[in-house]
């Protein structure tokens, strides 16, 4: 396998970084590879937090680091004090490059309780929340990232991937775009989320492109007609990072794009299923096929194997596959077990149902919240929602939607009417909570620790001792 190093090489005189200057990515990038192996040696290697706001900055450190082997640690620039002094304390680095605004200290390991394995060198750390807002570092190498990238590339049977952009870099969504273009020899445009939204984006064919979104994003660039026609002209639109409503997906159907909804996580280095955009255009909602490098079985609670069309909980095998999460390792590398609830179907395709932690059980019965928030988009009242369990002494827990209105009259009863016909009573909301927005990340998914917070405030309920819902 080619390493960092000979793929700088290759790319020295090409000119793949749209908008920017791809000479001063391979200058930058071997003018820091050689800072780095003065300072390191083959045993002992500095410990680097890559927090760089600027594109071709951030891209030009990673390739450094991974070049000469260094752990690095991907940060997000815009943490809280709270955050870098989380990433701090776990982490304890050598070296910053890029805006750590605050003066932060970092114990010992021992003062931890840490026991750093000794094969640090040439882990590649990303950064994960998931909902809870929590950060943790998923430890990948150079070797799962480019597993992905084959994967990948074997699944829509194409040799150079032109990406564009707009998600973090730091994220494990946006470092992939890199990753395939840059070791394709494919082409790289980086555009701000924020500049694309307002029609600032640079020129580009893009039938011969792959943007990748998150459903928040699409649902905005589908309320401008021009965006709304570019978007239709991609060769591909992955969508993916978080759950997508059903009319999120039909809307973009009546536009013709070309979406491919994806499943996969930091864990696995972004997608491990895909549904390619031909099937997605001809009507199906799921996450398609497989990718050739992962392997998906859906299990019992009692790890047993289920058929297909059986609901149990997504099981994965794949060769980029994260060793574990800082500074600890899987035992034995054993299949990932996920917190996600699916099942695939007779024609191999990956259909994920919820989350199991996200399960509702009021009252004996058990509610998904995604289906309850499918009724509720549904009704055209609401611009964004988000089912939670609150704790309740009588019901265990009751079924709670945290929701942003479309327009300032509706009511809570107009909620409720409207959507009588399509739940269950069980499963119907008893608390309604308005908000203007929902706490959502870049990659748009809901801190729902941070949504309880606020429900339990705006109901000026008491908090349980433990979290019913995380």
């Amino acid at each position: 396998m080619k390493s960092p190093l000979d793929y700088l090489k290759k790319r020295a005189n090409d000119d793949w970084l749209i908008g920017y200057d791809s000479h001063k990515f391979i200058y930058i990038a071997e003018q820091l590879f050689n800072q780095l192996t003065q300072l390191a040696n083959s045993e002992n290697k500095p410990k680097i937090l890559l927090a760089e706001r600027e594109p071709i900055q951030f891209i030009a450190s990673f390739i450094a680091a991974c070049a000469a082997g260094c752990p690095v640690f991907l940060c997000n620039p815009n943490w809280v004090k709270h955050e870098w002094q989380q990433v701090f304390e776990l982490v304890q680095p050598d070296l910053i490059w890029g805006d750590c605004p605050y003066p932060l200290t970092s114990p010992s390991c021992r003062d931890k309780g840490y026991r750093v394995s000794t094969t640090i060198n040439n882990w590649i750390m990303i950064p994960t929340g998931g909902s809870s807002g929590q950060i943790r570092f998923a430890i990948h190498t150079w070797e799962t990232l480019m597993a992905s990238v084959q994967g990948f590339r074997e699944y829509f049977q194409i040799n150079q991937v032109n990406s564009y952009c707009v998600l973090p870099l730091y994220h494990v969504s946006g470092l992939m775009q890199f990753m395939r273009s840059f070791t394709s020899g494919g082409k790289l445009a980086i555009v701000p989320f924020k500049e694309l939204e307002v029609g600032e984006k640079c020129y580009i064919n893009p039938s011969e492109f792959f943007l990748s979104l998150v459903p928040t994003q699409l649902q905005r660039l589908l309320q401008n007609p021009e965006l709304t026609a570019w978007l239709s002209r991609f060769q591909t639109v992955l969508l993916g990072g978080a759950p997508t409503w059903i009319e999120l997906l039909e809307e973009a159907r009546r536009h013709s794009i070309r979406l491919a909804t994806t499943y996969g996580m930091t864990e696995t280095a972004s997608q491990i299923a895909t549904l390619k955009p031909e099937y997605f255009l001809n009507g199906t909602n799921n996450c398609g096929h497989i990718l050739p490098h992962a392997k998906v079985t859906i299990c019992s609670p009692n790890s047993e194997i289920l058929d297909i069309n059986q609901t149990g909980n997504v099981t994965i095998k794949s060769d980029s596959l994260a060793l574990g999460y800082y500074p600890k390792i899987f035992p034995n590398q054993q299949p990932f077990q996920v917190d996600d609830l699916g099942f695939i179907d007779e024609r191999g395709n990956l259909n994920i149902v919820d989350r199991s932690s996200n399960k509702i059980i009021t009252g004996g019965e058990n509610v998904f919240p995604s289906e309850v928030e499918a009724a509720i988009r549904a009704t055209g009242l609401v611009t964004d929602v988000c089912v939670i369990g609150l704790a309740d002494s009588h019901w265990g827990q009751v079924v709670t939607a945290v929701y942003a209105p479309s327009k300032s009259d509706i009511s809570t009863n107009t909620l409720q009417i409207a959507i009588e016909d399509k739940l269950s009573k069980f499963k119907r909301p008893k608390y309604w909570v308005p908000v203007e927005t929902l706490p959502r990340n870049a990659q748009g998914k809901v801190n729902r620790e941070q949504l309880q917070k606020i429900a339990i405030e705006k109901l000026q309920i008491s908090p349980p001792n433990k979290s019913t819902d995380r």
